[in-house]
């Protein structure tokens, strides 16, 4: 089944705990840092928006890029109520054409773990390579191996709100490193409920696997860190943040 059709609808109250504005303040203090300006910046995998809309109000010409129809709905209803000058498109990041190129690309909330071979990374990793300024940055976490095997594994979560609940049953196949989940949701409507399910795929990946497809690209990777400590990398990383940088041109 396809990913994030009838989830995108309550996909922002599950996600209502997550650190979007810590996501912001990190990402905006290494735009900074790297000196990339307050130009066009690319959201890769951008979902309903929160963190695009996020990074426009600190100043950067957004552009986001998701393949969910549904996600990018609600996406650009936020950006009606902000009045925001996001423009939205609806491309797989495998496939992404842009109308020139941008300062920097970001992709965060593990957008490239959906990515399940690693041609797949390289080829998208080419597109961002071609599509930075010269010297842009790109900027991209991925959840590893060790958080799929060893954290999430093969466990169930539930959680019950009051116009929608969901069950999270998750399995993780060794052999390929590929995390599956099912999602069963319940939505209410009136008053019933309505059932939906999806089942999704992401893969673990090393920080060697990325450094190599970064390289098989032509961009030279810059620096990885804990996406929790942001610090050093270490064997039991969950989450892990990279940066690189534009090569050849």
């Amino acid at each position: 089944m396809e990913a994030y059709t009838d989830f995108a609808s309550v996909y922002d109250t599950f996600m209502d705990e997550t650190p979007y504005e810590e996501w912001c303040e990190f990402l905006v203090e290494k735009l900074e840092e790297y000196k990339v300006p307050k130009g066009l910046v690319l959201d890769l995998g951008c979902g309903t928006g929160t963190l695009t809309e996020m990074l426009s109000e600190k100043g950067y010409d957004m552009i986001g890029v998701d393949n969910s129809a549904q996600m990018l709905s609600i996406a650009m209803e936020k950006q009606e109520k902000s009045e925001t000058n996001i423009l939205y498109l609806m491309q797989d990041m495998r496939e992404f054409e842009l109308y020139g190129t941008v300062g920097a690309v970001i992709s965060v909330c593990d957008s490239l773990n959906y990515l399940l071979e690693e041609e797949d990374l390289v080829e998208t990793f080419r597109l961002v390579n071609n599509y930075l300024d010269p010297k842009g940055i790109f900027i991209f976490d991925f959840n590893t191996v060790y958080k799929y095997s060893q954290v999430i594994g093969d466990t169930t979560i539930a959680e019950n709100r009051e116009d929608c609940s969901f069950i999270w049953e998750n399995y993780y196949h060794e052999e390929e490193e590929i995390n599956e989940y099912d999602l069963t949701i319940f939505v209410k409507e009136e008053e019933l409920f309505r059932k939906f399910q999806e089942n999704h795929f992401q893969r673990g990946y090393r920080l060697e696997q990325m450094k190599k497809a970064l390289a098989q690209a032509g961009m030279e990777f810059v620096i990885a860190m804990d996406a929790d400590t942001h610090e050093g990398v270490t064997a039991e990383s969950e989450r892990i943040y990279c940066i690189a940088r534009e090569s050849g041109k």
